[in-house]
């Protein structure tokens, strides 16, 4: 039987409340004693890697999730009996978008650029390539030479650029096309049999964007900043999607952030699991 809410949620600063915000006393474990019912599938998805997934876990007293979308997209994995099992259709996904290479042969292609210098081995995998740039970088020209070479390989790779302001070092990760937040989620959705209707995914940040402007239910918890909250918005209404957004926010029972306002997602729009949280103690006006 397919679960009758599928939960999908960003760790940092979404579930994880390593931001500057406060997290509401018992949010977490609400959200943990949630998670238990038989009718919830939870689904970590996160640029973690899994040892960090793993960590952070046990470090905050997570709920163990039933299916894990790791790596910025490129890894799916089903939980059962606390072992992680990739799974081999997502897998073949990512082996066509890439041909057949890896991260490794895809390194050996790129040798002759001098400015790549390769991120520790447990920040790779076998469909992510991660480096560190000089910020000084002429970024789009390291771009155009990447993608030159890629493209002449028949190689379908995405770029993504985001800098380490602690280490003041640009990072980039080279990922097959198709390895994104939402197309993992919808490629679970469709192996578990699960529509929209049955979904949520909850985010806080730029990465989470394209599902959160998606058909997709989803949920911006309270602690966004106003810059994605207006984001958000903005590229919901461009997609017609805006129905399909909920903005957590202070209530009288909550101030919306971290996994309070996660929960204030399952609410809105699920009103058959309203008896389970009000259960737990968790509680909202209707409109929420």
């Amino acid at each position: 039987m397919p679960p009758h809410l599928l939960l999908c949620t960003d760790l940092d600063r979404t579930l994880i409340p390593n931001g500057e915000a406060i997290e509401p006393p018992n949010a977490r474990e609400n959200f943990k004693a949630f998670c238990k019912s038989a009718d919830v599938s939870l689904v970590y998805v996160t640029g973690r890697h899994k040892d960090l997934i793993k960590e952070a876990i046990q470090h905050y007293q997570l709920p163990e999730p039933d299916y894990v979308i790791s790596d910025v997209g490129s890894k799916l994995y089903q939980l059962k009996a606390q072992q992680w099992h990739e799974m081999p259709k997502w897998l073949a996904e990512m082996n066509q978008a890439w041909r057949d290479y890896d991260a490794d042969d895809i390194h050996t292609l790129l040798t002759e650029i001098q400015t790549l210098k390769r991120q520790e081995a447990s920040k790779q995998n076998t469909h992510k390539l991660s480096y560190y740039i000089p910020l000084d970088t002429d970024q789009e020209n390291l771009f155009r030479q990447i993608q030159s070479i890629l493209e002449h390989h028949h190689i379908n790779a995405n770029l993504i650029w985001s800098i380490d302001e602690a280490k003041a070092i640009g990072l980039l990760d080279i990922l097959p096309a198709n390895a994104t937040k939402r197309h993992a989620i919808e490629h679970l959705q469709n192996q578990l049999g699960v529509t929209h209707t049955e979904t949520l995914f909850a985010g806080d940040s730029g990465n989470d964007l394209a599902v959160l402007a998606s058909p997709i239910p989803a949920v911006l918890v309270g602690n966004a900043s106003p810059e994605i909250q207006q984001q958000a918005c903005q590229l919901a209404q461009q997609s017609q999607t805006s129905n399909q957004l909920y903005l957590a926010h202070a209530t009288p029972t909550d101030n919306g952030n971290y996994a309070a306002g996660i929960l204030q997602g399952v609410w809105h729009y699920f009103p058959n699991f309203r008896p389970q949280l009000k259960s737990l103690g968790v509680h909202y006006d209707v409109n929420c």
